[in-house]
């Protein structure tokens, strides 16, 4: 049990937020690997994996030796009095996820029990506010299981994918040249989710040792990058016309023709989405109780949720009413490269340079 919460958990809780916010329709893939071809995605995938690991093992070793457990103490032992800079770039980042996810779970809801779009947006909002009114423990408990259940509803899509057109994923794979671009898309992809970093540092307070952190770094790299190489390979089956559907996983399951693997994939899919959710705006509750800690205080436990839901609220209600959604979409890319400016290379420079002062540790 020790071993899965140092190693293993750091993991689940990084892909659930990954996956939800991203590659879980398989849009996210296609965006940033497709045009490199089969071979190329691959690459680029690995690229991520690695980044991931070797960012996310300083990220949580940094954690571990200035005590900082939230994404305001933590980005201001990186960045001092620069630190708000983060908060900004996060607040943006967590409106368009909660926003994207919040439309997403309307969509699965009504294709998959014939309901009104607002049951899935409303069920969303209502689970999000359940999961953080009971705080970390409940939500690492939650989020890990259902990590679990994605991982093998996407080991069988893979062994699915490779039953009903092996031919021509293997067909496709030895035909197809190296792509280009692979290292640059996955040095980005990497870069923009990454930003959620300090957002999961609630999961490594009980990493006691230097091994430990790193060792967690690295296989929550591993954890996180798996399941999108299985996917990618699996939509190869569909090559190259999936790259035109707006949501590769849907035309992939309709493919198949097996209704009863749909269905538990949608609602494995909605499930992630509350995992993303949880998880990033669990890290703006942490970050009010490290404020309120600052001054010998408790956060109000009935908060959480408030401040859930009203972030909810502001990103699938008015944030579309008044385009904030499409405004922030538009700079996408560039959210990408502060996240990379502002967290990862300070992180990887200063952050390292803090780390080695203390080899002892």
């Amino acid at each position: 049990m020790q071993f899965f919460r140092k190693y293993i958990l750091p993991g689940f809780i990084f892909q659930s937020v990954v996956i939800g916010g991203g590659y879980a329709t398989g849009r996210e893939l296609i965006e940033f690997f497709f045009s490199a071809g089969p071979i190329g995605g691959i690459l680029g995938l690995l690229v991520t994996g690695l980044i991931f690991g070797v960012v996310l093992a300083v990220g949580f070793e940094l954690a571990r030796i200035t005590k900082t457990y939230d994404y305001r103490h933590f980005c201001r032992q990186l960045l001092g009095k620069g630190w708000f800079i983060f908060e900004i770039a996060y607040v943006i980042q967590l409106l368009l996820v909660l926003s994207v996810i919040g439309s997403a779970s309307g969509k699965i809801i009504s294709n998959t029990f014939g309901l009104p779009p607002l049951w899935g947006t409303f069920s969303l909002m209502t689970l999000i506010g359940i999961l953080t009114f009971k705080g970390t423990q409940v939500i690492e408990l939650v989020l890990s299981w259902w990590s679990v259940l994605l991982y093998a509803v996407y080991i069988i899509l893979f062994v699915l994918a490779f039953k009903y057109f092996g031919d021509v994923i293997t067909d496709t794979y030895a035909k197809a040249p190296v792509g280009k671009g692979w290292f640059v898309d996955g040095i980005l992809y990497s870069g923009y989710n990454l930003a959620i970093l300090p957002a999961i540092l609630f999961v490594v307070t009980d990493l006691d040792k230097r091994r430990e952190t790193i060792g967690a770094g690295f296989m929550a790299g591993l954890i996180a990058v798996i399941p999108a190489i299985l996917f990618y390979i699996a939509m190869m089956g569909k090559y190259p016309e999936i790259g035109e559907q707006p949501v590769p996983a849907t035309f992939l399951m309709s493919s198949l023709g097996i209704n009863w693997l749909s269905m538990v994939f949608q609602i494995v899919v909605f499930g992630t989405f509350v995992e993303t959710g949880t998880a990033m705006l669990h890290a703006v509750n942490e970050r009010l109780q490290g404020s309120y800690a600052d001054h010998g205080k408790e956060l109000p436990r009935y908060i959480r949720p408030v401040v859930a839901i009203s972030f909810l609220f502001l990103a699938i209600f008015a944030a579309e009413k008044f385009g904030i959604v499409s405004l922030i979409a538009q700079g996408y890319s560039v959210l990408t490269l502060v996240f990379i400016i502002i967290l990862i290379l300070p992180l990887m420079t200063f952050g390292v340079w803090k780390i080695m002062q203390k080899q002892h540790l």
